[in-house]
Formats: C-alpha cells, structure tokens, sequence
C-alpha cells in the first residue's frame, strides 16, 4: 500500500482466461490500483465502486491526488481503478507485442477477446478474487458500454450503476452509429465555427495550403488534410472546444522560404492524430458496436454520404470519433497492424454484447447522464437505449459535453448517486 496526498493506494495484479469460455487456458494480466480516502480510518468497511473507463483502448485514470469525481467518490467508497484488458499495466496490445501471437490472422483471432464481454468477466473474476459479493459501478462513454453488458451478463453483481455519456444502442449497427455521429458533428462545427469565424478562414488557410505546399510533423509524418480535421476530436468537450481556438491561433510563420504551418501547430495536430499510447482504440473502435455482422470499416463507408466532411471538400469539416483505413496505412505505429485491422474490420462472428430481455427485467438502480448535443453518443439512440431498460432513470442535460465529469464531475457523480440512492 502507498499512501500519499490524501490517498491510499494498492496495486492488484489478477489472472484471467484469455477466453473465458475457456478457463483452462491461456491466461493474461489485468491490473487494477485501489484507491481510498485518508479521512477514512478503516477503508474497507467501505463499499466498493469499479471505474470502467472511456476508450475502447484507455487505460485507467492515474491519480496524482484526490480531486474531480474521485475525491467525490473516495468519501463514500473503495475505488477500483481498472486497466481494462490490454490497456496500462495489465498485459499489453499494441505493434510491439502482438507479433508474438503470430501472423496477423493470429493476431485477430487474441484481439476478438479485448470487447466488452470479456471485459465483465474479467472483472467478475476481479470481484471474486477480492471477495466482494456486490459493488457499484461508474463508468464513463465506453465505460457505459460495458456497465450495460454487465447489466446483461452478472446483474446479481452489482448494487447500482452510475453511467454519463456511455449509453449505446442495443441494436444499431455501425453504420447507423456513424451516421448519427456524422449529423452530430456536423452540428457540432457549425456550433464553433458561429463562435469563431475567423477560425474557419484560418482552416480554409491550413487546407489550402497544404494542397500546395509538403508540410512535415515533428515526427516526420507528412502533413495531410484528413489529419488535420482530426482536430475535431477538441469539439467533443465542454471546455475543451474553446482550446481548439488556441490552436488555430499562429497557425503560420514567416520562414526564409515563405510562410509555413507553425512547429506549435504541427505539434498540436501531431498530439490529435498520435495513437502510440492506445492503438487499441484504432483497432478496436468499431468492434463495439459489432453484433454479429462486421462493422467493416463503417465510418469510412458512411463518409460518402456526407461529403462536407470529405478532405476533398473545399474546406472540410472536423472530423471526431471515426477511424479509416488509412490511419492504418500513413501512422508509423499502426501501419504493422493494417493486417490485423483489416480482419478485424471484416470479422463476422462478434458475440452479442446486450442481453435486451435480462435488460428489460433489470431490477438494479441505474443513473445514466445524456448529454443532448453529444457528439460521440447520440442522444437519440442513448433514449431508446433508456427506454429499455427497466429501472433505468436518465438525466438529460445541455449544460455538458462528452467529457462532462473532466467539467464538474463531482456534481455529476453526486446527481447519479442521489438518483440511485432514491431508486433503492
């Protein structure tokens, strides 16, 4: 145990089935840090609360001390902090290790068990290794993908579910998703654009100069269009959005061989288009929302139906939570995997994640934040989503974005735990 800044701290490290189908097989590591407040002289006569983390492809929060949601949480719970399979510590997924399961069909083959569902299981055997009949969960975008698969799969588990912004569709295919997140960006950019105009003349500049003109990153990657609307990925937050206006701030520099994009620039886009820390969620984004069929590259096939959002366009639009073949094709990190996503992508046999009839017979208190104008969970499809589950109580906000608990999250995770708590 670490103690430090208000804040004891354990690692746990566990065993799990690569297949939990079957156990006696290979296994990996997930790790997980348990977190408790000071002010607390015995903290395990607490309750228990599992983090399930945004992604696919995130690792777990790394706490320098007890602030945002997690102070909140500490006062009245032991907080698991979990490293979702392949993420963090637990054992890892990424171009340096997946070559040792093989050619790329292998590798396909490891990845197929990195989903939600097998995310639950780890954690049920998590939850019995510590000895813990039930906990509460709070999870977060991706997060509350896998607290609905838990719903589905090992209710008797849990005592209350707290979600924001992570309500998915039960039945919606891929490219429904992606056609939803489409109009939502596309709302979401004309949204910004009204509030800084000017911003999009200085867009307009970038595009058109880099139709020109070969610009370098500072890690060598030449400089595309496509990469450049990866700043989209700042419209998705509620404070957040006003930092993309910073950098469209000295976007150009006088050089001795003219005007060129900024080192400043470039590296602000570099930090957008960089998949080094978490590849996982290139490979892995459109699986979870695979249900039987493949998802087969959905965000770049509903593309066409949205040509304002093509790099061809005169001046295109930010792009957000989409992944495309060619991440795969130009990204020095990725490229090793373009095989391996290329199966995945075509993989027809994903397992149901939801379960819609143990779903609507739930009888576990559940809290779900829906932010109307996210960009990145439809609000739409997260009502019809509410709609059938029963017990399930929504509050729908505009005062918020996808990233709402990095805003206020202790008001947000207190709204949640209230609302279950009147549930009981």
């Amino acid at each position: 145990m670490s103690v430090f800044r208000g804040m004891n701290t354990t690692e746990h490290y566990f065993l799990v089935p690569l297949d939990h189908h079957k156990p006696q097989g290979e296994s990996i590591t997930v790790f997980a840090r348990e977190v408790a407040s000071t002010e607390h002289e015995d903290p395990t006569t607490l309750p228990w609360l599992l983090f399930l983390q945004g992604g696919p492809g995130g690792k777990s929060p790394r706490p320098g001390s007890l602030s945002g949601w997690l102070a909140e949480a500490t006062k009245t719970f032991r907080v698991l902090l979990l490293d979702q399979r392949g993420t963090g510590l637990s054992t890892p997924a990424n171009r340096q290790t997946l070559p040792l399961r093989g050619d790329a069909a292998a590798q396909a083959s490891y990845l197929i068990h990195f989903r939600a569902d097998s995310i639950v299981r780890d954690a049920e055997v998590i939850r019995e290794a510590l000895g813990i009949e039930t906990w509460s969960t709070f999870g977060q975008s991706y997060g509350g993908f896998c607290t609905l698969s838990y719903l589905s799969m090992a209710p008797q588990s849990l005592d209350r579910c707290l979600i924001t912004g992570g309500l998915a569709s039960l039945s919606a295919d891929a490219r429904t998703v992606y056609r939803a997140t489409y109009a939502r960006m596309a709302a979401r950019n004309e949204e910004y654009f009204a509030w800084y105009p000017l911003d999009r003349e200085v867009l307009a500049k970038i595009i058109t100069h880099l139709r020109h003109t070969v610009e370098h990153l500072p890690n060598g990657r030449v400089l595309t269009v496509p990469m450049v609307q990866m700043l989209g990925q700042y419209l998705g937050g509620n404070t957040r959005v006003h930092l993309l206006h910073t950098v469209f701030e000295g976007v150009f520099v006088p050089t001795p061989g003219g005007q060129r994009l900024s080192d400043t620039f470039l590296a602000e886009v570099q930090e957008q288009a960089d998949r080094v820390s978490n590849p996982l969620y290139a490979l892995m984004h459109e699986s979870i929302y695979g249900q039987g069929e493949a998802t087969n590259w959905a965000a770049e096939a509903v593309l066409e139906e949205f040509p304002a959002f093509s790099p061809t366009a005169e001046v295109p639009l930010l792009t957000g939570e989409m992944v495309y073949r060619w991440y795969f094709e130009e990204d020095p990190v990725l490229r090793p995997l373009e095989e391996t996503a290329r199966i995945v992508a075509e993989h027809w046999g994903w397992a149901p994640l939801y379960d819609r009839e143990v779903l609507a017979e739930n009888t576990v208190p559940v809290a779900a934040a829906v932010y109307t104008d996210d960009v990145y969970v439809d609000r739409d499809l997260s009502l019809e989503t509410a709609a059938a589950v029963a017990g399930l109580r929504v509050w729908e906000t505009d005062e918020f974005h996808h990233d709402g608990i990095g805003d206020d999250g202790p008001m947000i995770f207190n709204k949640l735990l209230e609302m279950t708590n009147n549930a009981e």
